[in-house]
C-alpha cells in the first residue's frame, strides 16, 4: 500500500469516526417504479457475469471454535459453510452493551498484499487504520468479518500472491470467477449475520477499505438488504484506470471477464440508489484516478 494512501486512510478514519459529511440526493428521470424494476434486472445481469456460483448449496450450521472475552465485547471465532467448496473462518463481535435486536455490520478486510491478515484486521488494524473492533463495540454494532479467498486462514500457499493467481486461473478453467466467489461468500456471510438472534435484519450495513471498499459497494449494489454502505479508498472508475495506465495497481482478483461490455463503475453504483452511502476517496490515490 502506497505512502499517500496510508496518509489518506488515517485522515479518512477520523472523518468517519466523527460522523462527517452530509447526505446526498440522487436524481433520476425514471419513475421510482421503473427505476426499481430496472435495478432488479441489472442486478441479475451483474450476477450473471460472476461465473458459476454455488446457488444450490445449502450451508451447514456454523461451528464455534472459540469464545473470547475482550474489553467491551465478546468475540466468537467461527467456521462457516458458505460455498460448499472450502470452510470459511470468521469473527463475530457481540458488544456487551446492545439494544436487541441490534444493527449488524459486515466488516470486509483489505488486500494490500497482506495475505496473512484477513479478518484479523477487525481486531488489530494497521498503522494506516486503527482496529475497528473497539468502535464497533461502543456503537453497539454486531460485527461479522470473514477471511476472503486466499487470505488469512484461507491462504493455501506460502507465497500469498502466487496462491491468489493460482486460485484465479483454476477457477477460470472451471467456469468460475474469483471475484464472483468472493462476492458470493460476502453475500452468504450477510445471510448468517442477518440470522443471528442479536441482529435486526432490517438494519444491515457493510464497510471496508481498499479491496474491502470495492467489495462493500459491490455487495450493496447486488443486495438491497444492505441498508448502509461506507466504503473507503477504492471507488475506481474502470475507464479512468485504463486511461491512467495503472491496471497493474489492482490485484488479479479485481478483474471480471466481459464486465465493461455491460457495466461501467457508475452503472454498478446506481444499483445502490436510494440507500444511504458514504464513499471516501483521496484525490491523489493512483488506484482511484480522478
Amino acid at each position: 500500500m502506497g505512502f499517500g494512501r496510508r496518509i489518506f486512510l488515517k485522515s479518512s478514519f477520523a472523518t468517519l469516526a466523527a460522523g462527517g459529511l452530509g447526505p446526498m440526493q440522487a436524481q433520476s428521470t425514471l419513475s421510482r417504479e421503473a427505476f426499481t424494476a430496472r435495478q432488479v434486472e441489472r442486478r441479475k445481469e451483474l450476477w450473471g457475469l460472476l461465473g458459476d456460483l454455488p446457488w444450490d448449496h445449502h450451508p451447514a450450521p456454523p461451528r464455534r471454535v472459540k469464545t473470547e472475552k475482550h474489553d467491551g465485547f465478546t468475540l466468537e471465532r467461527l467456521v462457516l459453510d458458505l460455498n460448499g467448496l472450502e470452510p470459511v473462518p470468521a469473527l463475530l463481535l457481540i458488544p456487551d452493551k446492545i439494544q436487541k435486536p441490534a444493527p449488524g455490520l459486515l466488516f470486509i478486510h483489505w488486500h494490500g498484499g497482506m495475505y496473512d491478515l484477513g479478518k484479523e484486521q477487525l481486531l488489530v488494524g494497521d498503522d494506516a487504520q486503527p482496529a475497528y473492533a473497539p468502535d464497533c463495540a461502543k456503537k453497539g454494532l454486531v460485527t461479522l468479518a470473514i477471511d476472503s479467498w486466499c487470505f488469512g486462514e484461507r491462504k493455501h500457499r506460502a507465497d500469498g500472491h502466487t496462491g491468489e493467481e493460482d486460485a484465479f486461473k483454476l477457477m477460470l478453467w472451471r467456469g468460475r470467477v474469483l471475484w464472483g466467489m468472493m462476492m458470493f461468500d460476502e453475500l452468504r456471510a450477510l445471510d448468517y449475520l442477518a440470522s443471528r438472534p442479536e441482529v435486526d435484519s432490517n438494519r444491515l450495513g457493510v464497510t471496508g477499505m481498499s479491496m474491502g471498499s470495492t467489495k462493500a459497494w459491490w455487495l450493496a449494489a447486488l443486495d438491497p438488504r444492505v441498508r448502509l454502505c461506507a466504503d473507503v479508498c477504492c471507488l475506481t472508475d474502470y475507464e479512468e484506470l485504463i486511461r491512467a495506465g495503472n491496471l497493474k495497481g489492482h490485484g488479479i482478483y479485481y478483474y471480471v471477464p466481459s464486465l465493461l461490455k455491460h457495466f461501467e463503475t457508475a452503472d454498478i453504483n446506481e444499483l445502490i440508489v436510494p440507500r444511504p452511502r458514504l464513499s471516501v476517496n483521496g484525490r491523489k490515490d493512483d488506484l482511484t484516478p480522478p
